[in-house]
């Protein structure tokens, strides 16, 4: 019953809540960024019930079709793909990238290319690549820093002296051995007054480092450690070494009660400002003749660490924040977030793919409808695009 009232006052106190997975000191809340006193930002595309990215409808995974050989792709064209992506329930926007230039794209219900929408935990991806910079830039000096180092009033006096070892590779794979604050814990978090106490208090119910469990927890950790390293907010930070560089504009961005920004969830971010995040993957890290992201941490962001990770029947993989599978036989990378947020990143094929959904939308299967386009209809198109350009 507490459980139930934290989650009912987090809606009432108008906190947006995270697209997440399961897997949560006191310490004081101390902040250095400079814009710790400007007011909390919510986003007005409403909430989620803070679970995993994936279908909440009850129902069964679907049986996965058989994976077709490369010669016995559907023949099906660039220009078919907008009505394929017109199919999938709650979809308003769909791009394509491929060989230099947009090929295909289409929108509905009001938005645009330049419509900032509610990411969800697509934006756990883009945390990642944050954290790269950071490292480049010498704010943070290693993946294998403790995360203690970072922010040591809230490690003192742990009657668990192993949350020391935890460290941001960890909170990058999401295996920091923290219970979860996402699916039923979600809603006691975000009513809590200290978001990152909250994570750091948890239950330590594995190992660092043994398996990834699904948790905003982990990521929110990152955006903390970035912004005390840093000494500016986490959105100032993207601004100035990602977004600025990208002339991508951020829109509405959710920030906790101690002024953190809400680490890998509700940040707004268009579907042009998606695509051409994604183009920085595909292209190592650089945009135009500028590099933003270290080429080995494009490399060592695209890696798995733990295989078979999510409660889908295609078992995705996991990076550093980013999804892993394969479809129509190509290997492929992507941020996902609740609602239909999707990022795609093809290398085999120079191709990156946006979707965009409804976030409050509990559409069933809509998941499962985007990797069947995906492996039917956008690889199959690139594939024969590709076979008559030879």
């Amino acid at each position: 019953m507490k459980q139930v009232f934290s989650y009912l006052l987090a809606m009432l106190l108008g906190i947006s809540v995270a697209s997440c997975n399961r897997e949560a000191d006191p310490s004081p809340a101390h902040t250095s960024h400079s814009d710790r006193n400007s007011p909390v930002v919510h986003m007005e595309q409403g909430a989620d019930s803070g679970s995993y990215p994936g279908d909440q409808n009850g129902t069964p995974p679907e049986t996965e079709p058989p994976l077709p050989l490369a010669g016995e792709l559907p023949d099906v064209s660039i220009g078919e793909l907008p009505s394929h992506a017109v199919e999938i329930p709650q979809i308003s926007s769909f791009m394509l990238f491929h060989d230099g230039e947009i090929v295909a794209e289409h929108f509905r219900d009001g938005v645009t290319r330049n419509t900032t929408v509610n990411i969800k935990s697509a934006s756990k991806s883009i945390m990642s690549a944050l954290i790269g910079i950071a490292i480049r830039e010498g704010y943070i000096d290693s993946v294998d820093d403790p995360v203690s180092r970072y922010l040591p009033g809230y490690f003192q006096d742990l009657e668990e002296s192993r949350k020391h070892e935890i460290t941001i590779h960890h909170l990058l794979t999401m295996s920091s051995g923290l219970a979860s604050t996402s699916f039923r814990n979600y809603g006691a978090w975000v009513a809590s007054s200290d978001w990152v106490g909250y994570v750091v208090r948890g239950e330590l119910q594995r190992e660092p480092g043994v398996r990834m469990r699904y948790s905003t927890g982990d990521t929110h950790l990152l955006s903390a450690v970035l912004t005390e390293a840093s000494g500016v907010s986490t959105r100032r930070f993207a601004e100035q070494y990602l977004f600025g560089p990208m002339n991508v504009r951020i829109g509405g961005w959710d920030r906790d009660p101690s002024g953190y920004y809400f680490g890998g969830n509700n940040m707004a971010v268009s579907s042009s400002g998606l695509l051409e995040f994604g183009k920085l993957y595909l292209n190592n890290g650089t945009i135009g003749e500028r590099r933003l992201i270290p080429a080995e941490w494009v490399e060592t962001s695209l890696s798995s660490y733990f295989e078979n990770t999510s409660y889908n029947y295609r078992d995705h993989d996991y990076g550093y924040l980013w999804w892993r599978n394969t479809f129509a036989g190509h290997d492929t990378w992507f941020a996902w977030g609740y609602g239909g947020q999707y990022l795609f990143v093809i290398p085999e094929r120079n191709a990156v793919a946006v979707f965009t959904g409804n976030p409050d939308s509990r559409a069933a299967g809509r998941n499962n409808r985007i990797y069947d386009v995906m492996e039917h209809a956008v690889i199959p198109a690139l594939y024969h695009a590709d076979r008559a350009e030879l």
